[in-house]
């Protein structure tokens, strides 16, 4: 399969699951937590709170772990994503990954503490049901 084939079938994936467990390095263990996840095509975000533990991780180490799929009720494929992440207060993005189910920890949109987390995956593992592992790499 080639590598185009491969980035549609892990797009429609991303689709199909909308939170992963977000793993982060704190000091020298991980971390991980569930956290909905956003994207555009390959581009992948999370929205959070710049003074939460994982911004401070990020700051240390920028190195990050999703892990998405095998939800109950979705399409059963599972993506393991290794990437680098970068913190944004690009209103831009901040406007379009913006949930209402956030005003629990956020006040809105234009909240001062509100930041995206943005993902540049370098190495995404694909496993469908019944089918072997097949790997994107940057």
């Amino acid at each position: 399969m080639d590598k185009s084939q491969l980035e549609q079938k892990i797009t429609k994936a991303l689709d199909e699951n909308k939170f992963c467990t977000f793993a982060t390095i704190e000091g020298d263990k991980p971390k991980a937590r569930y956290m909905a996840l956003f994207h555009e095509g390959l581009s992948l975000y999370l929205a959070t709170d710049r003074k939460t533990h994982k911004v401070e991780e990020l700051e240390n180490n920028p190195h990050v772990f999703l892990l998405a799929g095998f939800e109950a009720g979705g399409t059963k494929e599972v993506l393991e994503i290794q990437g680098m992440a970068s913190i944004t207060k690009n209103d831009e993005l901040r406007q379009k990954v913006w949930n209402d189910d956030f005003k629990e920890w956020l006040e809105g949109p234009d909240d001062p503490d509100y930041v995206v987390l943005d993902i540049e995956p370098y190495r995404i593992e694909y496993t469908a049901p019944g089918q072997q592992r097949e790997v994107w790499e940057k």
